[in-house]
């Protein structure tokens, strides 16, 4: 309908409509599209943001065991010093060769005495001859006196290898044979059953959480995390404390690598005197005194460091000290979380559901530090704020 002339004009007038829109989208908004909408988080998103922290290396393992190795020890023989000690630390096979060892050396080495005594008096040549009074009678070979030398330390005393009372020097050796080798049975006797008896294996049966976490607690940030003992024979006067472990810089310009900082988990009012029973949640009161007291969510995420928790007590049935050991990285400290119940009443008992030991649920907890919590708090005005905070109705920063 209308002349070829007139829709060119149209179209150029439409195509500057167009432009002119598009300048001012751009003018107000002043962002590309795909930084206006609004991103969904995912793993490559965030690895392109924030690259990943390194992976950090445990101070102690979750089982307990302190990731340490000592090397280029120089003075060794300290450890023959205390013998008694380095025999109960070995491990088990090196334990078993080194008890079989002792004793054969031992038998093997009065053996021989009791050879050369024969040889000497010249019992190997003449024993079978008519009214000849050997030192122990039928000891013909060194294999016989290896045999005598068992049956005398062991006070077998089969009756066929008889020492005779014309022999003072046999005699001696058998008084020293028999005072050396009650000394020896005392020593590895007493080795074997310390090793047997060791309290290690009563750790396995105590239990720490997977996580740690952060959340509030009448209006307090805290660290908790949760322990709990399987067996019904419990641990007497047990104590818990722990550590956190991570890299420092002093104000001089010295780095400490692992310094260690005391986390209170109730040493001055009495909390860590534990009575487990049952599963405990382990609370660390996040205040000015804490090493916690000016990190945010955010801060932490960033930092690097290691909680180290030890439990210690006396085992019922033996009387005898365990510790139980476990840690934290900063990877394993979750932030707004809280622990799943576990005891419920039953009819007549309370029951422990170990299905949820590890188990935790997400709570509304502030992302600011505990420091900026409490800042809040100042004030009659203020109280309401950060109860709102706490109950996670408004941020930090509002």
């Amino acid at each position: 309908f209308f002349s070829p002339g007139l829709r060119l004009q149209l179209k150029m007038a439409g195509d500057s409509r167009v432009h002119t829109d598009h300048d001012m989208e751009i003018g107000v908004k002043k962002l590309p599209k795909y930084l206006r909408e609004p991103q969904i988080a995912t793993d490559r998103t965030h690895l392109i943001a924030e690259p990943p922290k390194k992976p950090r290396q445990r101070y102690v393992q979750k089982d307990g065991k302190c990731n340490v190795h000592h090397g280029n020890v120089q003075e060794t023989y300290r450890y023959l010093s205390d013998l008694f000690t380095t025999l109960v630390d070995l491990k088990w096979h090196f334990s078993f060769f080194i008890f079989t060892l002792v004793y054969v050396v031992n038998w093997l080495f009065f053996g021989l005495l009791w050879w050369l005594i024969a040889l000497i008096r010249g019992d190997l040549v003449h024993g079978d001859e008519e009214g000849w009074t050997p030192c122990v009678q039928n000891l013909n070979s060194f294999v016989s006196a290896f045999l005598f030398s068992i049956e005398t330390e062991t006070t077998i005393g089969y009756g066929y290898r008889v020492i005779t009372e014309k022999c003072p020097e046999g005699i001696i050796l058998l008084l020293i044979q028999a005072i050396l080798g009650s000394i020896v049975n005392a020593m590895m006797v007493g080795c074997m059953f310390v090793k047997i008896s060791q309290p290690k294996n009563r750790a396995e049966t105590l239990m720490f959480s997977h996580k740690a976490v952060i959340s509030v607690r009448d209006n307090k940030l805290c660290l908790m995390f949760r322990v709990g003992d399987l067996r019904n024979s419990h641990i007497v006067e047990a104590s818990i404390r722990a550590k956190l472990i991570r890299s420092q810089q002093t104000k001089e310009g010295e780095f400490i690598p692992l310094n260690q900082t005391d986390i209170n988990i109730g040493f001055d009012t009495g909390d860590d005197r534990l009575f487990l029973v049952s599963p405990l949640i382990i609370s660390h009161e996040i205040n000015e005194k804490s090493p916690f007291w000016e990190m945010s969510q955010a801060q932490m995420e960033k930092e690097e460091f290691e909680i180290v928790v030890i439990l210690e007590g006396m085992v019922e049935a033996t009387g005898m000290t365990c510790q139980a050991r476990s840690s934290y990285l900063d990877t394993e400290v979750l932030w707004g979380y809280r622990f799943t119940p576990v005891l419920s009443l039953e009819n007549g008992f309370y029951e422990v559901d170990y299905n949820n030991f590890h188990e935790i649920y997400e709570t509304n907890t502030p992302s600011c530090s505990a420091k900026e919590l409490a800042t809040l708090g100042l004030g009659r005005e203020l109280k309401v704020r950060r109860e709102q905070i706490v109950l996670g109705i408004i941020k930090c920063n509002t």
